[in-house]
């Protein structure tokens, strides 16, 4: 985001971070939970990766997309979580102006690309129950690279524009109420004109979130259509659990997003929101290889295998 020293204002260089600097007493007990929420959002987003890619039955559009998702969870994971640890040390830490919209931007970045990539894993849910015949032929692998790739950039341009095109400046006041450089938090600090940027901002908010839950929601709709039609009911349920785990991860992400970014602010409701903040950046990555992995049986015996394999080759060495 462009800087303009506005004048008779000092220009910001750097930024405080308040967190729970205020109140000490949480910040070692924040620290060893951020730490143990972050080693198992590590381990269990890399050992699915690891599962889809080295097991050929899981060589499927559906674990193709979960990969995609588990490498984004472990992007967003490590851009936010590692630096929240390191400030839970210290009372009111600083981050750099450049650092701080960098992280910004990245996030935002990895943010939209779960929103799309969540609408594709609908699409992708909804081939399979309503063509299954046809299924391999509309999912191809190229097709599959294909739509992964579209959400990364379409993210990448709907971040770039704004953050690129719009100048900003500061009035000196450089305390940010939050644990990392949070966009809601960082955009109060604003003194500039704003029109412009609240234009692009909402047009961004609604490209990379009503379009793509509505497109989740028309999808699901289309799919229990489609269940009806299914005779057998075990055949039915069968089809419906497939379902289940993309709809959980659907519903915590876009339910996280919605309380955070539309609900009315207020002094009372900023205090809350960096509290929920860490269960957005730090639990829900975390989340999703659990949901993924517990009741899904392909899974769970991809991940025995790889185990099995891992223990063989530390037997070796």
């Amino acid at each position: 985001m462009n800087y303009q020293e506005t004048v008779n204002h000092s220009k910001v260089t750097e930024f405080i971070l308040v967190g729970l600097s205020q109140h000490p007493a949480s910040q070692i007990a924040l620290f060893w939970t951020l730490l143990f929420v972050y080693l198992v959002t590590l381990l269990g987003n890399s050992t699915i990766i690891v599962a889809v890619w080295g097991e050929p039955q899981l060589h499927t559009p559906m674990y193709f997309f979960l990969s995609n998702l588990s490498f984004l969870d472990l992007l967003f994971s490590t851009s936010t979580v590692p630096l929240m640890m390191m400030n839970a040390l210290w009372d009111f830490p600083t981050i750099s102006y450049n650092d701080c919209f960098t992280q910004l931007a990245f996030r935002a970045f990895l943010a939209l690309t779960e929103c799309f990539l969540l609408a594709i894993m609908a699409y992708d849910r909804f081939v399979a129950i309503s063509t299954p015949l046809r299924y391999s032929v509309i999912m191809s692998v190229r097709v599959c690279r294909g739509l992964a790739s579209a959400s990364w950039t379409m993210a990448l341009l709907v971040t770039v524009i704004p953050v690129l095109t719009v100048p900003v400046s500061f009035c000196g006041k450089n305390a940010i109420n939050h644990f990392s450089c949070e966009v809601q938090a960082v955009f109060k600090l604003l003194c500039s004109d704003t029109t412009l940027l609240e234009s692009l901002m909402m047009a961004s908010a609604t490209i990379s979130m009503p379009v793509p839950l509505a497109f989740i929601l028309t999808s699901y709709l289309r799919i229990l259509v489609a269940v009806f039609r299914i005779r057998p009911t075990k055949a039915r349920l069968k089809a419906l659990s497939t379902c289940g785990s993309h709809l959980t991860t659907v519903i915590i992400y876009f339910g996280t997003l919605i309380y955070i970014y539309l609900k009315p602010q207020n002094k009372e409701s900023q205090d809350q929101d960096k509290i929920f903040s860490i269960f957005y950046a730090a639990v829900t990555p975390m989340l999703n290889p659990l949901i993924y992995t517990l009741r899904n049986k392909d899974m769970k015996s991809a991940l025995r295998k790889v185990a099995l394999r891992t223990k063989s080759w530390l037997s070796i060495t």
